[in-house]
């Protein structure tokens, strides 16, 4: 079953709030974090959401859902993030986010291979073109290269992009809300981080009224609303769809940069926006069916164990040039 071109545009637009909102990070981190602190970030965003929402909905995974949770919630939150922070603080901010911006061609590749999803020119182009507008967008000239830098984005990358189609492919266990699934992932990540942040960074900090602020603001809306929506938008739209959403992350963060960091916007930055707001939109434009087990553009065909629906994640967050933040942190 299809889904209406309204409709469809409307799960777009709330799933674009999730990199919408992690494009925020970078800013929130420097005005209301302590500083030299990614892994505690990391570990304060996913845990205290994770188990706020597991008391709200009151499930557990049950049988073979304890794994797969597990598996998506390491994939896009226990690995993901501090791959992420050690890339972030190894290359300048351009080059991670750029980086970061290839993950819809792995989506593209992984949905080859698990999905049965054959690559169509247009998604091919529209990832070619997202890739080259972030570039322009944040990508400095000057900037440095470290090789394990680069390998940190890159795995990072690719399991952004193998949980997108994982979670495309696994769905959800029938009677599971969308809430309870965010809650598992969210917690078994912050399980792994919690104890990492903890030998790695040391006791927290003792907190002032900004950083719980800002703790608060990555941990509700930029963390359970934000990854609810990201979910509900890989449960019914085809997973390279979503993945280009992705690309508003950095449009987002530069933006942000020039509204509260007084940084400016050059020509080639502005030929850049306009680049990756082309890539998202021509990454929004319906596959002709038959090209996969499940119909493009609608939610994959339950099965009568578990029903193809569901989850995974996001990328750098960046403000201007030569700044990064880890999206999950």
């Amino acid at each position: 079953m299809s889904i209406p071109g309204g409709r469809r545009w409307g799960i777009a637009a709330l799933a674009a709030f999730a990199p919408a909102a992690w494009g925020t990070t970078y800013i929130t981190t420097t005005e209301l974090l302590p500083a030299d602190r990614p892994l505690l970030a990391a570990a304060l965003r996913a845990l205290p959401a994770g188990l706020l929402l597991l008391a709200v909905t009151r499930r557990l995974p049950r049988g073979a859902w304890w794994g797969k949770a597990a598996a998506l919630g390491m994939l896009n939150i226990g690995a993901f993030f501090p791959l992420i922070f050690y890339g972030a603080y190894h290359l300048p901010g351009g080059v991670a986010a750029t980086i970061g911006a290839v993950s819809p061609l792995l989506v593209i590749a992984f949905s080859a291979g698990l999905l049965g999803v054959r690559p169509a020119p247009v998604p091919l182009l529209a990832g070619l073109i997202g890739v080259a507008g972030v570039a322009l967008l944040v990508l400095r000239g000057d900037a440095a290269f470290s090789a394990t830098g680069v390998a940190a984005m890159l795995v990072a990358t690719t399991l952004m992009a193998f949980a997108v189609v994982l979670g495309k492919r696994w769905g959800r266990p029938p009677g599971v809300g969308l809430l309870a699934l965010t809650g598992w992932q969210l917690t078994a990540g912050g399980i792994v981080l919690a104890p990492l942040a903890l030998a790695v960074e040391g006791p927290p900090p003792a907190m002032t009224a900004g950083n719980v602020a800002g703790y608060a603001y990555l941990g509700l809306i930029g963390t359970a609303l934000a990854y609810a929506l990201w979910f509900r938008g890989i449960e019914r739209l085809p997973a390279a769809s979503v993945a280009f959403l992705g690309l508003i992350n950095p449009i987002v963060a530069t933006l942000a940069g020039l509204l509260l960091l007084d940084q400016t916007l050059t020509a080639w930055q502005l030929a850049g926006l306009v680049l990756v707001l082309t890539g998202v939109l021509l990454g929004q434009r319906p596959q002709r069916p038959g090209r996969s087990r499940t119909s493009a553009g609608a939610p994959a065909a339950p099965a009568p164990a578990a029903p193809e629906r569901a989850p995974a994640p996001p990328e750098p967050a960046v403000a201007g040039p030569g700044k990064t933040a880890p999206t999950g942190g």
